[in-house]
């Protein structure tokens, strides 16, 4: 399954469960003789633990971060890098009278109906606790995004929104505006009281983007950092610029129109086309209330008996505070992974390695599309096999042959190599198909 997987400059698989033994993440095609960032990468962790402020969960986890393998005396071997972080104080005795209840707002219900099996044990993938892998790979990257300064900060929680920015206002909850801030302190203390948690508003700023990353139509900037944001546990919305405020306005207030001095506003939000535009991206995510609360909820078991239910343990009053570094991480990797493919495009200061590592990729990319055709071909010989057809298509293989033939010659490719390629793969599938 590829859900665990996120491609990008380097390849991010991130492992384990709430309440399991570990939670961690294996990075491949990180360059080797390279210094490795742990110092960094356990900064940036320590920012998303638990166990920190009077509205987060009261959950104590060191979050120590430690390295299996593809480091060596600090500096990176090109081999793959498995770092992990052990569970030291999950209490799954407070999930033990959930086993056979599915709780409200959370991916019991969808990940039962899908897989026919869920952990009860605190979400298990679903967790927030998998967002130390997004956390440590932001992280490796990090340093090859010089000049580029990512803010990400809460601007609403619950009903009380920020009325200024301040750059310098440090505070357990990171809000931005110290005039509002003793609203937002009351605000949360409120529905921790009621046993009850609160959603919100993050605002993420990024600047010293350089004109011209992304890609057209299906590559675009803000579809690949709208796919990695929303991915984050607890975020349903998004919008860059001026978003829905756009569908209330005509063209002529909508359109950033420019000067010899640049652009006179930023509406797009930096993103034009699918390509930065080199203005300031403005982007807003809205986060959901933490589902886990004590309130009592209605909701079914397996067998869609009713109950009542209040759920116990320690949770977030609101998620917004520890989501921060999660963002600032997964807009660290979809900017790494354009700002590598652009220099590419460019062919500045490219030297073999890059040319190499872009190859590597390529390679990763044909390996995957393989592995796709092997599933789909056992599933084409199962149903065949069940509906009693031949394996063997001929009149199909050479439509295929004449097609790809076709295409090989439109894209320049020999086509006695392509000939030769297909062949191979279409007796594999076959055998895969009989053997199904």
């Amino acid at each position: 399954m590829r859900g665990n997987h996120f491609e990008s400059v380097m390849g991010v698989l991130g492992f384990g469960e709430s309440h399991g033994k570990v939670s961690g993440v294996v990075l491949e095609d990180v360059k080797g003789g390279v210094i490795f960032p742990l110092e960094e990468i356990q900064r940036e962790l320590d920012k998303r633990r638990p166990g920190k402020g009077n509205y987060a969960s009261t959950r104590q986890e060191a979050d120590r971060i430690e390295v299996l393998s593809g480091v060596m005396d600090g500096i990176t071997t090109g081999m793959p890098i498995c770092l992990v972080v052990y569970n030291q104080d999950q209490r799954t005795v407070d999930y033990k009278n959930l086993q056979e209840i599915f709780r409200p707002g959370h991916a019991d219900y969808s990940w039962y109906r899908k897989f026919k099996i869920w952990d009860w044990r605190g979400g298990g993938r679903a967790s927030g606790r998998e967002t130390i892998a997004r956390v440590a790979a932001g992280a490796v990257v990090k340093e090859m995004l010089s000049g580029i300064k990512i803010e990400s900060y809460p601007v609403q929680i619950g009903k009380v929104g920020v009325e200024n920015i301040s750059d310098n206002f440090p505070n357990p909850i990171s809000w931005p505006d110290p005039g509002t801030y003793d609203d937002v302190l009351y605000e949360l203390s409120k529905a921790q009281e009621a046993n009850d948690s609160l959603g919100g508003i993050v605002e993420l700023r990024i600047l010293g983007v350089p004109a011209g990353l992304g890609d057209p139509v299906f590559g675009k900037l803000d579809a690949k950092l709208a796919g990695a944001l929303i991915s984050i546990g607890g975020v349903k919305g998004i919008e860059f610029g001026g978003g829905f405020s756009l569908a209330g306005m005509r063209g002529s207030e909508a359109n950033d129109q420019m000067g010899a001095g640049g652009f006179l506003s930023n509406n797009c939000g930096g993103i034009l086309g699918g390509i930065s535009t080199g203005e300031e991206i403005l982007i807003h995510l809205a986060v959901k209330p933490t589902s886990s609360i004590e309130s009592e909820q209605k909701t079914i078991d397996k067998d869609r008996n009713e109950h009542l239910i209040e759920i116990k343990g320690r949770h977030d009053t609101c998620i917004l505070m520890r989501i921060l570094p999660v963002t600032t991480a997964m807009v660290r990797l979809v900017l790494a992974d354009c700002l590598s493919y652009q220099k590419l495009q460019e062919e500045k200061k490219l030297d073999l390695n890059d040319y190499r590592e872009a190859l590597d990729k390529i390679d990763e990319d044909i390996l995957l599309s393989l592995r796709r055709r092997e599933e789909i071909s056992r599933l084409i010989g199962k149903w065949k096999n069940r509906h009693g057809k031949a394996v063997t298509d001929g009149d199909r293989e050479q439509k295929l042959m004449d097609v790809l033939k076709e295409k090989a010659g439109a894209w320049q490719l020999d086509a006695e190599m392509v000939n030769d390629i297909w062949r191979i793969i279409i007796k594999q599938s076959k055998e895969i198909q009989e053997n199904s």
